[in-house]
């Protein structure tokens, strides 16, 4: 680029814009930095969408990591009851498929304990008039429970707030496993008790009660869950059942229908199963289609060719995805690849849940349905070799640190980036210098030019007197100052 000046300009003793003309020359020397940072804005540009991919090769490594998991979703049981008012029920893996009929007789209750009301309220002493003691004690846990003694001293604990006080004081020190409160209604107040637990272990009584004027009713509660399983009875302290079933976690809630059985039904989990394979198609098609704008080339042009167009790991990432998903094993049932599952590979790669090729035409849910083992053993099996098994064992590789084709990228547009930040930092400090050496010079410059008019005139004026006049002869008659020196 070049360099005008204006002499005009100069000459008259505006001088140099020394600002601009330094600004011009760094320019011009300037080209290679918008280079640098043109390569830097592109490999930063590359770096978002390899860690995007990256990220989403991740989560679809979790999502075969799912299905590949001997205890993950494929292997999920289920357990639905045809009377979810009476009980409910949870299954783990170990569950095993098939039909059970429950009956729930009663429920397993905490043991209670009232007294007779008091109508003078709850902050009235309960001791006989002029004694300053009394003593009361309870079981908990039926007829060969333990006893707790509670001895009552006048203003300590002989009201009833202040005995509930003291009694859950020493039910949490002591894990008496009980809880006292106070209630009220219109005949008065009431020392309440409550085991902390259900069943027979539960139970409350009174073993003595001398010495006050509290009356206590007879316990109640404290029973023991009473149900039956496929015809075998069985008893449980808690509402909570386990073991009765391989698997199972029974919840009752209420007693069964009279002369109707609950019937429990276990089997997969369908929707658990369905799930996990809608989040894996999710993840594998999301990863094709970010690989996929990669290579959308408008033919005319006009825009310019996507940033990892170029990119031959990515074409190997893709690669290597498609063969996955293409992976097959043999006999199953005829559930042998995603296709036999109605789970269909589309023109671009992605993935559709549909149905199964003609004549069966089969949806997932159906194939399901028709035969979970055999679509559980598609996905996983023993021997490893199943969809899942492979496809996870590769994605492993190929999501690695240190040497999925993604990672390696990565690492080598960081290091590219650092090189061109030192050698943009380098070239910085140079033409800082540089700037700083130029400025100094055309300051020198600028100031001589600036000087120039001044000395032209003072040249001038001193020309000026010379050859003021000559003689008649032709001798030189001085008419002004002599110039003795300076020029």
């Amino acid at each position: 680029m070049a360099i005008g000046l204006n002499p005009a300009a100069i000459l008259s003793g505006q001088g140099l814009d020394v600002s601009s003309l330094v600004q011009q020359i760094i320019a011009s020397q300037s080209g290679q930095l918008g280079v640098w940072q043109a390569q830097q804005t592109t490999l930063a540009t590359q770096n978002g969408l390899l860690a995007g991919i990256n990220n989403n090769l991740t989560n679809l490594q979790t999502a075969v990591a799912a299905l590949a998991s001997p205890t993950g979703a494929l292997t999920a049981q289920a357990a639905a009851s045809s009377q979810p008012g009476a009980l409910t029920a949870a299954a783990q893996s170990t569950a095993i498929s098939g039909t059970h009929q429950i009956v729930v007789t009663s429920l397993a209750t905490a043991g209670t304990l009232y007294t007779d009301p008091i109508a003078a309220g709850a902050n009235t002493s309960f001791l006989s008039s002029g004694q300053t003691s009394g003593d009361i004690q309870i079981q908990v846990g039926g007829v060969s429970g333990a006893i707790h003694d509670l001895i009552i001293a006048q203003g300590s604990n002989d009201t009833l707030t202040t005995l509930a006080s003291y009694i859950n004081t020493q039910s949490t020190a002591n894990n008496w496993g009980v809880t006292a409160s106070v209630v009220s209604d219109a005949n008065g107040s009431r020392l309440a008790l409550q085991s902390q637990i259900t069943g027979s272990n539960g139970a409350l009584a009174t073993v003595v009660n001398s010495n006050t004027s509290l009356t206590f009713d007879a316990p109640v509660g404290g029973a023991n869950a009473a149900l039956t399983i496929d015809g075998v009875p069985f008893s449980s302290s808690t509402n909570t059942v386990t073991g009765a079933i391989q698997g199972i976690t029974l919840s009752l809630l209420g007693q069964s229908t009279p002369g109707t059985p609950v019937q429990l039904t276990v089997g997969p989990d369908t929707n658990q199963i369905t799930s996990a394979i809608n989040n894996f198609v999710s993840a594998f098609n999301t990863v094709i289609s970010t690989i996929n704008t990669q290579y959308v080339v408008d033919p005319t042009g006009a825009i310019p060719a996507p940033p990892l167009e170029g990119d031959i790991s990515l074409r190997s990432l893709q690669s290597s995805l498609l063969a996955d998903s293409s992976y097959a094993i043999g006999g199953n049932s005829g559930l042998v690849n995603l296709a036999s599952l109605g789970i269909n590979q589309n023109n671009d790669g992605t993935l559709t849940v549909g149905s199964t090729p003609a004549p069966n035409s089969q949806t997932f849910a159906q194939v399901l349905a028709a035969n979970p083992t055999a679509v559980q053993n598609f996905f996983q099996n023993a021997s490893g070799t199943g969809f899942a098994n492979a496809f996870n064992s590769d994605l492993t590789n190929l999501t690695s640190p240190t040497q999925g084709p993604l990672s390696v990228d990565l690492k080598q547009n960081q290091a590219e980036q650092a090189d061109l930040n030192t050698t943009i930092n380098n070239f910085d400090t140079q033409i800082a210098l540089e700037q700083t050496q130029l400025t100094q010079r055309y300051d020198a410059v600028n100031a001589s030019l600036q000087a120039y008019p001044l000395l032209l005139q003072v040249i001038t004026e001193t020309l000026g007197t010379l050859g003021s006049g000559t003689s008649a002869s032709g001798a030189l008659v001085s008419s002004g100052p002599t110039l003795t020196s300076g020029l």
